[in-house]
């Protein structure tokens, strides 16, 4: 059973940066995609990043942009998601989610990790 568990999470201060890890675990990866969504209250789900675990290839929401970096560690299996010149909009719980490389859904979710910037 594939499990997701994200941590990393706080609380920043306007400006500040911070970096969440998804921890993967329950299978092979090897032909999967990993991704970080957020969703603040109130708000719809977004989608931040993602990364093909086998390969380079990334992907940003265009807002994301220049202050998200995703990255992995394969022989950890943890993916990484680096904030930096964080917003109080940026605060929303914050997801790891991963799919089958071929498949269209984000099939597989973490629990969240809440991430507050103050201003």
């Amino acid at each position: 059973q594939v499990e997701l568990v994200e941590s990393g999470g706080g609380l920043v201060q306007t400006g500040g940066s911070l970096r969440l890890s998804c921890v993967a675990s329950g299978r092979t990866f090897n032909n999967y995609a990993m991704a970080w969504f957020r969703q603040a209250p109130g708000k719809a789900r977004e989608f931040v990043a993602s990364i093909l675990w086998r390969g380079r290839e990334e992907k940003y929401g265009l807002s994301m942009l220049g202050r998200f970096t995703i990255s992995k560690n394969e022989d950890q299996n943890t993916v990484y998601l680096e904030a930096h010149t964080l917003k109080p909009e940026d605060t929303a719980v914050y997801y790891c989610a991963a799919k089958d490389r071929g498949g269209i859904d984000w099939a597989y979710w973490g629990q969240g990790t809440q991430v507050t910037v103050s201003s």
